[in-house]
């Protein structure tokens, strides 16, 4: 099994610290407002990573955090006039309640910036002992950059570059302005705690670096969130953490790409901003997480309501391919006949493909191709009339239902009803497209009326009244079914 290493800028063999152990930190929420699909992407990448692990054979302890104090949390705190924590409370239910329907299972352990003072106090304590920082006159503790030699590491900048763009802001006490804050002096109407500075807050950067040490071994197997952690917010942990504990702070960098919206920079500003629940009022969850999945994690993803539409077909025939798997496990079969060999080769090598990706820094998106092998050679398999009754096909289906309970072990999706996913996919896509799901119905009772009198310019007319609808309907041997066409 490899992994894209950020630290080192190439993909390394992974081998836990602990040989069937792994520690895994990722960097969650700051919990002030709804979460976009960001946040979904980051949160359904290290959910299918824990998975595969645990896949492997390993016990994962799965760290996730909460930035439940920070000035955004403050800010929206003082406009709602309530209480910081009232804030962060409320939208931390709010990112469960997202999970939950995209099917994110929960870190075994989220611990929360406010529980650790006491741990971030000392850490700063630690780091101003050993002159790696410094408490200002008003009460707010500096990391001093200069005093990390390694500084940069992660994210490949230069200390002597930074510096040219740096300044000093008014009323700031730095000795250097590369230095960042580990501690802050509190200021009016802000939540504090008493410390051998005054009255203050930690900074954001401080609250992993202890949560982590706290919950974990170091060095943490793995460490991960969005590229745009990578600087300055990790950069800062591994100076502070490193500098005031000694030795590696994580193993593996782990950093997921960018979503943008229609090719451009997600952000309020540009009125784009996407969150999770503005796609789930027209969406199934596992069309999104699927959607999520269907690029590498560290490609860019462009999301779109159109790439949303490619995804949701991509769905739909997997879905469908389990439906039919399903249907054909209900008939008898009393013929012997093995599947033939170049069926069983195929499938094993398409078997293998999948694990092979998901061991290649995984490859979501490859494996997801491999999927769509083994649905195409279910599909020939269906239709071939030969293999219909046989015993050999019998067995071969079940081997395929083991490997859709693998598929969804390790990716978090193909684990529904497929009959259910499939009705509620339909009903979604006609509700946003204002198409009559109980009109559709009487149509096609009318065309399947029209048939039985054998009055086939009539059933023809029907058919072509529900393509105008963007309906397209299929006659199979369990009668008519009908699916949205949808173009977006």
């Amino acid at each position: 099994m490899h992994i894209y290493n950020t630290m080192t800028k190439k993909k390394e063999k992974f081998v836990p610290q602990v040989a069937g152990r792994v520690g895994m930190y990722a960097c969650g929420i700051t919990a002030y407002d709804l979460c976009h699909i960001g946040h979904a992407r980051s949160a359904v990448v290290f959910d299918v990573i824990a998975r595969y692990l645990e896949f492997k054979g390993n016990q994962v302890t799965f760290v996730r955090n909460f930035t439940d104090v920070d000035d955004k949390i403050i800010n929206r705190a003082n406009q709602e006039n309530v209480s910081s924590k009232e804030i962060s409370e409320r939208y931390i239910a709010a990112f469960h309640e997202d999970m939950d329907k995209l099917n994110v299972r929960r870190a075994d352990m989220e611990p929360k910036a406010t529980d650790y003072i006491g741990e971030m106090i000392e850490l700063c304590e630690k780091l101003i002992s050993k002159g790696h920082a410094y408490a200002t006159p008003s009460g707010d503790v500096y990391f001093r950059v200069r005093s990390f030699k390694e500084y940069g590491k992660l994210s490949g900048r230069d200390v002597n570059d930074m510096r040219s763009g740096a300044r000093i802001q008014p009323g700031e006490e730095k000795e250097d302005p590369l230095d960042f804050a580990l501690w802050k002096a509190a200021k009016p109407n802000e939540p504090y705690w008493e410390c051998p500075w005054g009255k203050g807050r930690p900074g954001w950067h401080i609250e992993c670096s202890a949560m982590s040490e706290k919950n974990l071994k170091l060095p943490l197997d793995i460490h991960g969130g969005g590229q745009d952690l990578i600087f300055p917010h990790h950069e800062n942990e591994i100076a502070q953490s490193e500098a005031a504990l000694g030795g590696e702070f994580a193993r593996f960098w782990v950093h997921n790409g960018f979503v943008q919206i229609d090719s451009e920079k997600m952000s309020k500003s540009l009125g784009n901003f996407k969150t999770i629940r503005d796609i789930l009022e027209a969406r199934h969850p596992e069309a999104l997480r699927f959607f999520l999945l269907s690029k590498h994690y560290r490609s860019p993803l462009d999301f779109s309501f159109a790439t949303m539409d490619d995804a949701e077909k991509g769905l739909v025939r997997v879905y469908e391919c389990l439906a039919e798997v399903r249907s054909a496990l209900q008939k008898d079969f009393n013929k012997k006949m093995a599947m033939p060999e170049e069926i069983l080769k195929e499938f094993q090598e398409l078997k293998q493909a999948f694990l092979d990706a998901m061991d290649d820094d995984f490859n979501t998106a490859a494996a997801l191709g491999h999927v769509f092998g083994i649905v195409r050679l279910v599909n020939r398999v269906l239709e071939d009339k030969t293999l219909r009754g046989k015993d050999g096909t019998k067995a071969f289906l079940e081997q395929v239902s083991a490997e859709v309970n693998i598929w969804s072990q390790i990716l978090g999706v193909f684990a529904l009803e497929p009959a259910d996913i499939l009705l509620e996919l339909r009903n979604l896509n006609a509700k946003r497209m204002n198409i009559d799901v109980q009109n559709v119905e009487d149509l096609l009772a009318q065309r399947l009326e029209a048939k039985k009198n054998k009055d086939f310019a009539k059933a023809d007319s029907i058919r072509d009244t529900l393509t105008a609808m963007h309906v397209e309907v299929r006659d199979t041997q369990n009668g008519q079914v009908w699916a949205i066409n949808y173009t977006g």
